[in-house]
Parts: structure tokens; sequence; C-alpha cells
């Protein structure tokens, strides 16, 4: 698999002001514990104080009562045991002081402090939670001296890199069988159309044969076509990012399958904001609409109709399809999104279908950061909507 460069992307989402949950963090009981550390620290060194400071006035007291030597009269001295306990009770009275106005920038002190030591835990913490099989490719790639947080930082790293390897091997596999499948898949296409070519006639059963095994071959095709397809889609970054307008990929979605269209004799409502622009491949977002347009016709009622939509909203730009249709459960459409999910007795088992369809939008969705969103109309039909991120003329245009 070929290297690729540590990006920085997990590590530059890894705010250090991001929102903390509610509740007692492990930030605020560092604050406090360095808070009352200091406190505890403070009352300690001022009762030191307070008993050098009472040792050394009984001892210069001892001194100053002593009688002289020469007279035997005691020297009153000029300090007196009053003036030392009054010094003694401004010493405490300002040092209290002092410690009640210290104690206060203290627990932002700790906060910061405190901050300052868990800013790598919150940058792993908001990797973990943006983490997906498409940006396994992204490092934290902490920096600062070899302690613990920083060994966690690279712990993760190499969790990663062991994910990225296995994604990309299970990717590789799917595209390495279907590619590989094809071959035999051709020689027997050729071998059938080679048999069936003979000039004598052929009895119905052995024509009858024909059709099934060409049918079998033709939904094969289009399976390995959507397993590369899916296998494409999974790869990340998106290296041929362009700049694309959803409504143009949809009015082309539209032109191809004309017929389709037609043949089901299904009315099209179309309401497309050429505003909604976003960046990505052309063949891949190409193909994400047009499988959206193909579901919606494949598994729509004769003479139903289709409605597509596209909008901006905030920093998004959104595609809808909504087609008709018999009644859905929202549980069972839930799982569309997921390889070889089919519903209803039309959907298992259809040659019209590979199974694989919602799979590879969803796919393609995600790989631009995008998300798929299905939902059951309330009066028969399927609402698939794909939200993506908002880039108008962000790069050069592409055509679909």
């Amino acid at each position: 698999m070929p290297s690729r460069p540590q990006a920085k992307g997990l590590r530059a989402r890894g705010r250090p002001w991001l929102p903390h949950p509610p509740g007692r963090t492990i930030r605020l009981r560092l604050t406090l514990a360095y808070w009352l550390l200091f406190i505890v620290s403070a009352a300690a060194l001022l009762a030191l104080v307070v008993g050098l400071w009472r040792g050394m006035s009984k001892t210069v007291e001892s001194r100053v009562r002593a009688p002289s030597a020469a007279t035997g009269v005691p020297n009153p001295g000029s300090v007196t045991s009053r003036q030392r306990h009054v010094d003694l009770q401004q010493l405490l009275v300002t040092s209290a002081e002092a410690l009640a106005i210290m104690a206060i920038p203290a627990v932002g002190v700790g906060w910061l402090l405190a901050g300052r030591y868990l800013r790598p835990l919150r940058t792993i913490t908001a990797a973990a939670r943006e983490i997906s099989a498409t940006n396994l490719h992204e490092r934290l790639n902490l920096a600062g001296p070899p302690d613990e947080l920083k060994q966690l930082g690279d712990t993760f790293d190499s969790l990663l890199t062991r994910l990225e390897r296995s994604f990309e091997a299970e990717r590789q596999f799917a595209a390495n069988a279907a590619h590989e499948l094809r071959t035999p898949h051709t020689t027997m296409r050729v071998w059938l159309d080679v048999a069936m070519a003979k000039p004598d006639p052929l009895p119905p059963h052995v024509l009858n044969l024909y059709a099934r095994l060409r049918d079998e071959l033709d939904h094969t095709d289009r399976l390995l076509d959507d397993l590369l397809t899916l296998a494409q889609s999974q790869r990340a970054p998106i290296e041929d990012a362009s700049a694309l307008s959803l409504a143009d990929l949809a009015s082309e979605a539209l032109k191809r399958r004309s017929s389709d269209i037609a043949e089901k004799n299904l009315h099209i409502e179309t309401t497309l904001t050429t505003t909604a622009e976003v960046t990505g491949s052309a063949a891949l977002l190409a193909h994400l609409v047009g499988n959206l347009l193909d579901n919606a016709i494949k598994h729509n009622q004769p003479g139903g109709w289709i409605h597509l939509s596209t909008t901006v909203e905030d920093s998004h730009a959104r595609l809808t399809v909504e087609n008709g249709g018999p009644l859905l459960d929202q549980s069972d459409v839930e799982r569309l999104a997921h390889p070889f999910q089919r519903l209803g007795a039309d959907r298992t088992g259809s040659h019209n279908s590979t199974g694989l369809g919602l799979s590879i939008v969803h796919a393609i969705a995600t790989a631009h950061q995008g998300a798929l969103q299905l939902a059951a109309r309330p009066d028969g039909g399927l609402r698939a909507s794909i939200e993506l991120p908002h880039a108008p003329s962000a790069l050069p245009a592409a055509a679909p």
C-alpha cells in the first residue's frame, strides 16, 4: 500500500476551547486540587513563620531580661513583651489578608494550568469523535516532551495506522476480486454467444436457457461494476476534486434516464437551485445522483411521480429525491444504506437491482464529508436526501 503523508487535520480539529460536558470534569478536579494545595502550603508557611517568630521573640526576651553581670540589675531593654504580641497579631492579620487575596487568582492559575496539561487529551477526544473510514490517513502528531500524554497520542496514531491498513486491505480485496472475476465472466459470455451462433435451429428449451444465462450474466456485470464503484468511493482523500453544481448533475441524470422514465410513465417535478455547489469527484458525485434517481425509478409504481430538488441551507447544499410507492417501515428503510439490503417482495432477489445502490450513495457522501438521510414518506414511497458541504466556486468547475 503506498504510504501517505501524515496529515494534521485531526490535530487541527482538536480545539482546546471545545465545550466540555456538564458535571465534575477532570479539569475542575485538578483546579480544586491545585487550589487546595496552594491553600495548605500557604497555611503551613504561615504557621512556620509564626513559629519562628515566637521562638526568636523568646530568645530576645530572655536576653533582654537577663541581669547585668556587673550590677546585677535586670536590663529592661527597648522591646517589651506587649509590643511583640502586637507585632505578632499584625503579622497574622496581614498574612491572612494576603492569603485570602492570593486565593482568588490561584483558582484561575490552576484552571489555566489544568487546561494546558489536558489539551492533548481534548485533542485525542475530538479526533476519536470525528474519525471515520474516510479520514484514517490523518494523524494527531502531538508535539511536546515524551511524557505519558505524548505516548498516548503516539499510541492513538499507531491505532489509526493499523485501522487504515485493515480498511485499505478490505477495499483492495473487493476491487481486485471484482476485477479478476471479469475475465472468467467475459469468457463465459463469449462461449455462450459462440454456442448460440450455430446455423442449426436450436430447441426451445436451449433458447430459454440462453435467455436465462444472459440475464444472469448481465446481473453479474452490474454487480461487479457496483463493487468496483463501492471500493473506489471508500477511498480518501478525494484527489480529483472540482467545483460542481448539484442542479447540473441532477439535470444530466434525468436526461440519461429519460427512456426508463417514459417506460414507467413517471411524472417528474424539479426544483433545482443553481447555487447548490459542492466540491468533489465529478465521476463519483454523478454516480451518487444517478443511483438515487435509479432507486426512485426502479422502486416506483407505473404512472407514479418523482420530485428532485436542490437547496442551500446554511453551510450545506442538499439534494433531495422523493418518489411515490408503497408504504414502507422506517426501521426497514434505515437498513437500505447497508450493502445488499432490499425491501419488499419486488426488491428481494430482483435482477434489476444489486442491493448496492444506496450503500454506494452512502459511501460517496461520507467520502465527501456529507451524509445520507433516508425516510419513509407517510403516504408511501421514499425520501432520500444528501447533505454535502456548500462550497460555491471553491475550485475550477468540471463537467459532470
